[in-house]
């Protein structure tokens, strides 16, 4: 079903506030923040967010990484994102189970290889992995010892082994495949027991991979450019998915979903500043 009406330009960064109990994302193009009461205006591009307490958010734009006070509407830099880089912006990004938050960047035309992974964790800001071409799938096991993440073009979503800190501690190996597919994975979320439930972009589902990386279910919806998915309601078991309605038509396009599920999500993590 439609949760919300809002058409977005490019829906992205689904985020459940355990403590709010309420729904935040962002249309990237159209540079704001929404909820199902209001919306934030920003002067960049906007992507992703991380909760720090009740009233704020730390949110990725197309060059810093902000807190954004959400009953004022103020936010500052709290540390720049690549802003010595006009053709970049952020995308895809989520809070890791160590209080870090990890952000893709891609080019604004998604420029072959213009964009990287990396990390904020207490203060700082870290490279993870250079030429990616579009930044996606970032999310974590529940136990926080492995990350995932995807260079769409790829097809390709990554695994990698974390140490205590939340830092790579390994080389990436390949955990679901999708070459000679029509499926490109967009973003993706962690359920409480492991299994990672990919938006795929263009086929309109977001599609569920077992641990072990074997598919065993999907969730179809009405927009065909599901971009990201993420579970709330008050027991977690509610999957929304934001879409995007850039180059294509229907009045479905770029609204955000949500479906009832038998999978219970596990709570988005705090960032740690």
């Amino acid at each position: 079903m439609i949760f919300d009406e809002k058409q977005c330009q490019l829906g992205e960064g689904p985020l459940w506030h355990p403590v709010r109990k309420e729904l935040f994302w962002f249309d990237i193009l159209g540079k704001r923040l929404h909820s199902k009461a209001r919306h934030w205006d920003f002067d960049d591009y906007v992507s992703a967010a991380g909760w720090i307490d009740d009233n704020n958010l730390l949110v990725a734009t197309s060059n810093a990484i902000r807190h954004l006070d959400l009953t004022t509407g103020n936010h500052g830099v709290v540390v720049p994102l690549e802003d010595d880089n006009p053709i970049t912006r952020s995308n895809d990004g989520r809070a890791d189970p160590q209080g870090g938050f990890w952000i893709g960047t891609m080019g604004i035309e998604a420029e072959p290889k213009a964009g990287a992974i990396y990390r904020f964790y207490k203060g700082a800001l870290r490279k993870l992995y250079a030429d990616i071409t579009i930044s996606n799938a970032i999310c974590f096991a529940p136990n926080g010892k492995t990350a995932y993440f995807t260079d769409t073009p790829t097809q390709m979503i990554m695994r990698v082994a974390l140490d205590a800190d939340g830092w790579p501690c390994a080389e990436p190996t390949v955990h679901i495949d999708l070459r000679g597919t029509d499926f490109r994975p967009d973003g993706a979320v962690v359920d409480a027991t492991g299994n990672l439930w990919n938006a795929q972009w263009g086929v309109g589902r977001v599609a569920g991979y077992g641990p072990d990386g074997s598919f065993f279910e999907s969730f179809s919806f009405a927009a065909k450019q599901t971009s990201c998915p993420a579970f709330g309601g008050n027991d977690l078991t509610t999957l929304y998915c934001t879409s995007a309605a850039v180059g294509v038509k229907g009045t479905e396009q770029g609204k955000t979903f949500a479906t009832q599920t038998r999978y219970t999500g596990q709570a988005e993590h705090r960032v740690i500043l």
